[in-house]
């Protein structure tokens, strides 16, 4: 292993120690009451354990060894009734404990999705979406887990701890240095086998990662897979990924196959040696029954207590390496930065302009996209074509502010769409992505999602005006008809006439159309386009296609190339100036249709 290895490794499990505390302080402000409420009970709660071995002895040494039958009847009551005080304490204490593990588990879980939400595309793709998934769900449950237990086991075990000695000296200091052998040979073998556990718990976390990678990239490709038969390549790959699993979870398993009997050991021969030398002490009368039966129960309350600390600290290297990966989603900033001051108001006209605009992928060689220029006007229709890889969709994507240019600017009514409220900016443009997602939901639900308020009627003129009428009528539930998740119980035509439903019922200033009609076949193309252009006639329409049949009758058509503008007129000016826009026209259509 080299030295910069091992440098990020420590630096990592440092980071990992520093984030459990921060996410803890951060989240778990909100419920100081509770937690003292926790605090005060447990407290009740151990005390009333450590007091009752005593009572136990007393009722030997001066009931039953004197045959006082008033006596034990007496501390008998008491042992109840503080019996009962302890066991109702202890109710109460795990009700708080598991109100305020699963509020924070709530708590974290909502902070992530919040952050999420706020990250651009790019952020996303750097972690990924199992691995979002993954410390929204897996992560979190490992940290509410050590909280309860931390709860309901680490705030008691060190007053038992503590108390037991005290009381365990105060019945036979002679015995109780046997205390000074058990308890820290006890430690050290828990505290080893503890740290021994760290690193395989980070390689869990990555391990089931990698196997809900796997398992989405299987499930959202199945039709890929059966059409190559790869099923028996998937399945090599996803048995490989749950074996890694498996072998890291085996030595997970191996170490804490070795800390329960460790423990039982310890505490196993330590009451032999009580009943040993307490027993020879009881011979030479230096000791009672009742005192050596009180010592063994609270040495077997301090083990117990170190052994509870033990199931704390077998949830902690887990729970610190998840929240290292959750603090890591929760201080990632996006790369779409919030306005300090927004734009919340514009004169509302529709006018959109690309001003020598830039972009570069982070740690791209090379920009995607180089000094582009491009102006839209309202009640016309631009079209952007070029050939694949030239900057199409990265160049529409900048306009809703998926993403951030790098150079230039992006104006929606005159204001740079980095300045503008981002509600403000969802309300003025609305986008048709080259991939449409619907929503687990219904049809109705789906189109209502950028304007919840829209009423059936315009619902039913939306579907008209995008050729999805007609199939929606045909279904039993029609609007309430239900769709999965992703839209998989539609056809792909479907999806994407839904899709530009979707926006047309939330009636933006400014449509952005990414290639959204390559699953048509002509004429619902054909007539699709129609539609839009009566419905769409005062608003901007911006189009990105591959076919010159979709945007060769558009006002004004801009041809990239390489990420570069090549060139910009109608269809006739380009045939007659542009080379590039020649070439693609020519790829698709004959010499006659082109004309």
């Amino acid at each position: 292993m080299t030295t910069a290895t091992i440098a990020q490794q420590s630096a990592r499990r440092a980071a990992d120690g520093r984030s459990l505390p921060r996410l803890l302080r951060a989240h778990l402000a909100p419920y100081k009451g509770p937690i003292t409420a926790i605090i005060g009970f447990q407290l009740v709660s151990t005390i009333a354990m450590l007091y009752l071995p005593t009572l136990n002895a007393d009722i030997i040494d001066n009931g039953v060894v004197k045959g006082d039958t008033g006596h034990i009847l007496r501390l008998g009551g008491i042992m109840l009734a503080v019996t009962l005080a302890q066991i109702a304490a202890s109710i109460i204490a795990v009700y708080f404990a598991a109100k305020t593990a699963m509020g924070l588990g709530r708590d974290v879980r909502a902070a992530i999705f919040g952050r999420v939400q706020e990250f651009s595309v790019r952020e996303v793709g750097q972690f990924g979406a199992p691995s979002l998934i993954t410390r929204t769900t897996n992560d979190v449950q490992q940290v509410q887990m050590l909280v309860f237990l931390a709860f309901i086991l680490l705030v008691s075990a060190p007053v038992m701890a503590f108390g037991g000695v005290i009381m365990a000296v105060s019945e036979d200091a002679t015995l109780s240095t046997l205390l000074l052998v058990a308890v820290p040979v006890l430690i050290i073998a828990v505290v080893i086998i503890v740290r021994a556990m760290g690193p395989l718990f980070r390689k869990m976390q990555v391990r089931i990662d990698e196997v809900n990678r796997v398992m989405r990239e299987q499930i959202t490709g199945i039709r890929v897979i059966r059409a190559f038969v790869r099923d028996t390549h998937e399945q090599q790959r996803f048995a490989s990924a749950n074996g890694e699993l498996m072998g890291v979870s085996l030595g997970v398993g191996r170490l804490m196959a070795w800390m329960f009997p460790t423990v039982m050991l310890v505490m196993n021969v330590s009451s032999v040696a009580v009943m040993w030398f307490g027993g020879h002490r009881i011979g030479s009368h230096d000791m009672q029954i009742g005192s050596l039966t009180a010592f063994l129960s609270y040495l077997m309350q301090i083990l117990m207590s170190v052994m509870m600390a033990t199931f704390v600290l077998i949830s902690l290297p887990r729970a610190q390496v998840s929240a290292g990966r959750i603090q890591e989603v929760l201080e990632t900033e996006s790369s779409l930065s919030l306005p300090k001051r927004p734009v919340t108001t514009v004169d509302v006209r529709g006018e959109l302009s690309l001003k020598g605009v830039t972009f570069r992928y982070p740690g791209a060689e090379e920009a995607v996209l180089h000094d582009v220029s491009i102006e839209a006007h309202p009640g016309q229709t631009t079209a952007i074509i070029g050939s694949t890889g030239s900057g199409k969709t990265t160049l529409l994507n900048l306009i809703p502010r998926l993403f951030d240019a790098t150079g230039g600017q992006v104006l929606v009514d005159g204001v740079d769409v980095r300045t503008m409220d981002p509600a403000l900016l969802s309300r003025l443009v609305g986008l048709v992505p080259q991939k449409p997602y619907l929503f687990s939901g219904t049809i109705a639900s789906n189109l209502r999602y950028g304007k919840p308020d829209a009423t059936e009627d315009e619902l039913w003129r939306a579907l008209e005006v995008a050729q999805a009428a007609e199939f929606v009528r045909d279904k039993p539930e029609r609007l309430d008809a239900p769709i999965g998740q992703g839209g998989t119980n539609v056809s792909g035509g479907q999806r994407q006439r839904l899709a530009i439903a979707r926006m047309l019922v939330a009636e933006p200033e400014i449509y952005l159309f990414d290639d959204s009609f390559s699953a048509l076949d002509y004429a619902t193309d054909a007539a699709l386009r129609a539609a839009l252009a009566r419905e769409t006639g005062d608003a901007t329409v911006v189009i990105v296609a591959q076919r010159v049949s979709t945007i060769r009758h558009a006002d004004r058509i801009v041809v990239l190339d390489e990420g570069r503008v090549v060139g910009t007129g109608t269809h006739a000016e380009l045939m007659a100036s542009n080379e590039t826009y020649r070439e693609i026209v020519f790829s698709q259509l004959s010499e006659e249709e082109a004309a």
